[in-house]
């Protein structure tokens, strides 16, 4: 079930049978020259809406915009300060929370973004605790490439030229879902450098290409079909378990 194909009424429905719902979060920023801008917010979509098919799952709108700062160097990207995204993303949590989300958990595609939501869920759970009463709902992070298996399928995939950014594995997820729009390249080095991340004008120095330590020229279609399927599996058996946990009252 997608959350913005809903009505108010079902999913008013929705929650009398399950608290559970799960949000896409990335990134729109640059994946070297043939990874989609939209790469690190359109693999958790493509796994949360592929899990959907599969289970009685609640789908939110994808957060698309994430904390990028340092690929804006490269055309394209969209990026928020860290207090910005924070600030959001603790207000998409209050508003879930407020119609009786008990479980709420973040499917996110950006490394990026990691610090900055872990900082969020850290001040909702401070209001609560400064005020000496429960919060109620519970929030979760999960990284789609930590996903049970899912790792252990990209190293089996891709053993070299995995890198950090602009991977093989994302590409191919890319790949899989939107045929239509994959790029080529030649790519020199085949396998770019790794490294630091800070600001945007360093990062560019140090990656002209936007690629670190990766070679997505070895990425496929059916590799990105296998990575979705399995990911998406994993998410369903996430969520159950994740729904499952109690939140006292």
């Amino acid at each position: 079930m997608l959350l913005h194909l809903s009505t108010w009424s079902e999913v008013e429905q929705f929650l009398k049978r399950n608290q559970t719902i799960v949000i896409p979060i990335g990134s729109n920023e640059q994946h070297g020259p043939t990874g989609l801008l939209g790469t690190d917010w359109l693999c958790p979509e493509i796994i949360c809406r592929e899990a959907e098919k599969q289970a009685d799952i609640l789908v939110a709108p994808t957060f698309n915009i994430g904390m990028a700062q340092h690929h804006l160097g490269f055309a394209g990207t969209i990026s928020l300060r860290p207090s910005t995204f924070i600030a959001a993303i603790v207000d998409w949590t209050r508003s879930l929370a407020r119609h009786g989300f008990e479980k709420i958990l973040f499917l996110n595609g950006h490394g990026g973004n990691i610090a900055s939501i872990e900082a969020a869920f850290s001040e909702i759970y401070a209001e609560a605790s400064f005020a000496g009463r429960r919060a109620g709902f519970a929030m979760k992070l999960c990284n789609w490439w930590d996903l049970e298996g899912v790792g252990e399928l990209a190293r089996e995939q891709f053993p070299t030229g995995h890198g950090a950014h602009a991977t093989p594995s994302e590409i191919a997820i890319t790949q899989w879902a939107f045929s239509d729009a994959i790029k080529y390249a030649d790519y020199a080095p085949r396998i770019a450098p790794s490294g630091p991340i800070r600001e945007a004008l360093d990062f560019r120095a140090r990656y002209p290409d936007g690629r670190m330590g990766s070679d997505p020229g070895q990425a496929t279609p059916e590799k990105g079909r296998a990575l979705v399927e399995l990911a998406a599996r994993s998410l369903a058996a996430e969520l159950a378990a994740f729904g499952s946990e109690p939140v006292p009252a």
